[in-house]
């Protein structure tokens, strides 16, 4: 029949173009990936315009993406990209099949898209981060003009001067043999250029802390299976932030620049330098905005680092409450992210600080190496600069930092907060004894009562692990008689202040969740 014998005609065209298009997309990719080795390893396209994309999301769609996706977070951007890309790069495909100069131009307009995505990353260096993007588009133009064009003669007939299916095919391997080689040597190039950063963190040696950690109380940490532990390992502790590529800095060439409203010494400061100064050590939770109520967005740790309110007073810089010119603090990271600070918050007495340290080891790459920020009893997105290198001075009326342009709150201090960690939402129990335990936290206030509630009982008083601090977690335990049925089972806490966790719910926009925790349970 010919018209199915065309239609089967027009697939297999059709299959033969997406195919020219896939590999035209990949070598533009895999070329891009190595001039960005030999360049800058950042300005990697798939890396400008995800980075991009996270910061023209809605504050909404971002929340969304933490709740679905927790900390594969960024990697779902990153396929979801690939995949765009592979469906747009099978349609050039096709159109090239027909029009070849047409397919050819849209490859290179991504060039133009990735360029300018470069161009506009706050860490752009200039014009050499353009130069992944746009060398990869020609690249990858050329491999669809040439493979599209020969794409149409397939199958050719003998002796016609056509490319046979094998001929084809045996191109489009060379094309992606060329294009995986070029990848290769993209990722090692760019491996060599974080060697330095790798080198100065395993060579790294932290002082001894002027003022160490006071002791951890005995009965810090619960003996209940599935109880959170009270410390953190690093390798557990979440990471939140919008950085695709992790920033890896040589500890060696890092320098810190303090400036500012009200800065009258302005300071530039080495690694070797801030270590040099007498060091704290302290255990202190943090905490992430985009924590629901009951989230895993929070851990605790033991960090060592610099005093910061010595820092800033030795920049000449004084609190708005003793005169200061400058109520915010805005702290930059190396790849331009920005968070800003009440410079009243950081300069009370609590324990603010530049830290070095996390558990005993240099801070680990994905959590700010060679030093970040962290200020006890406010959430991360305004206090825990990670990659830090810049402090400016200046007040909240005159800078909106990174998330308060996206429509956060200016301040946000930590909402006092409590999880059920164990029996787990939906567990099925035998009658009886049951343990129910977990954590409550409000930083820089403190934990003092923690009570459950179930079904609709009365609240009754959970017993209290000792406190190490009041900027750290606080572990609780409850021994219920539990009797057969469905249970909900409810928690909530009371800080140091005597406020008692609220139960009405909000979400994490634009200063945190608020809400009770709980969980329903079957019991047999």
């Amino acid at each position: 029949m010919p018209g199915v014998s065309t239609f089967r005609s027009t697939l297999v065209r059709a299959a033969w173009g997406a195919l020219a298009g896939l590999l035209a997309a990949y070598t533009a990719l895999a070329v891009a990936e190595l001039v960005a080795g030999l360049v800058r390893p950042a300005a990697g396209p798939v890396t400008v315009v995800g980075g991009a994309v996270i910061d023209r999301t809605p504050a909404p769609v971002k929340d969304f993406a933490i709740r679905t996706f927790g900390e594969n977070d960024k990697t779902a951007l990153q396929l979801g990209i690939l995949a765009i890309l592979g469906l747009i790069a099978c349609a050039l495909g096709i159109l090239a099949l027909s029009r070849p100069r047409a397919g050819a131009a849209g490859v290179l307009l991504f060039g133009v898209v990735g360029a300018v995505a470069a161009l506009s990353r706050p860490d752009s260096t200039g014009i050499g981060d353009v130069l992944p993007s746009v060398v990869g588009a020609l690249a990858g133009a050329l491999v669809l003009y040439l493979l599209a064009a020969k794409a149409v003669q397939v199958p050719a007939p003998a002796g016609a001067g056509g490319w046979s299916r094998r001929g084809f095919l045996t191109a489009a391997g060379v094309t992606a043999v060329a294009a995986t080689s070029a990848g290769a040597l993209g990722r090692y190039f760019g491996g060599r250029q974080g060697q330095g950063a790798v080198a100065s963190r395993e060579s790294l040696v932290l002082p001894e802390p002027a003022s160490p950690a006071p002791a951890v109380p005995a009965g810090v940490q619960l003996k209940v299976p599935g109880i959170t532990a009270f410390t953190t390992p690093n390798a557990d502790f979440y990471r939140v932030d919008t950085a695709l590529t992790v920033p890896k800095v040589d500890a060696g060439t890092w320098r810190l620049r303090i400036h500012g409203n009200g800065v009258t010494r302005p300071r530039t400061y080495s690694l070797d330098q801030l270590l040099a100064r007498p060091l704290i050590e302290r255990d202190i939770t943090l905490t992430c905005v985009s924590n629901e109520v009951g989230g895993p967005y929070i851990g605790s740790a033991r960090w060592l680092g610099v005093p910061l309110a010595d820092l800033l007073e030795d920049a000449g810089v004084r609190p708005p409450s003793k005169g200061g010119r400058a109520d915010q603090l805005v702290a930059r990271s190396v790849d331009g992210m920005t968070l800003g600070s009440p410079v009243e918050d950081v300069m009370d007495g609590r324990d603010a600080m530049l830290a070095v340290g996390m558990n005993g080891e240099p801070l680990p790459f994905d959590h700010g190496f060679p030093v970040r920020m962290l200020v006890p009893g406010l959430y991360g997105y305004v206090s825990a600069c990670k990659w830090i290198e810049d402090i400016e001075l200046t007040t909240f009326d005159a800078y909106d930092p990174y998330w308060v342009k996206r429509k956060w709150a200016r301040r946000a201090p930590i909402k006092t907060q409590s999880r059920i960690d164990t029996p787990k939402p939906f567990a099925r129990l035998t009658a009886g004894t049951v343990t129910v335990a977990g954590v409550a936290w409000a930083q820089h206030r403190g934990v003092t009562r923690v009570q459950i509630r179930v079904d609709d009982g009365p609240w009754q008083d959970a017993d209290l692990a000792a406190q190490a601090g009041v900027d750290t977690w606080r572990q609780w335990s409850y021994r219920w008689n539990a009797t057969p049925g469905g249970h909900n089972i409810t928690v909530r806490a009371t800080d140091g202040t005597g406020q008692i966790q609220t139960e009405q719910r909000t979400r994490t926009i634009p200063d945190g969740a608020s809400g009770r925790h709980s969980v329903f349970v079957t019991v047999t």
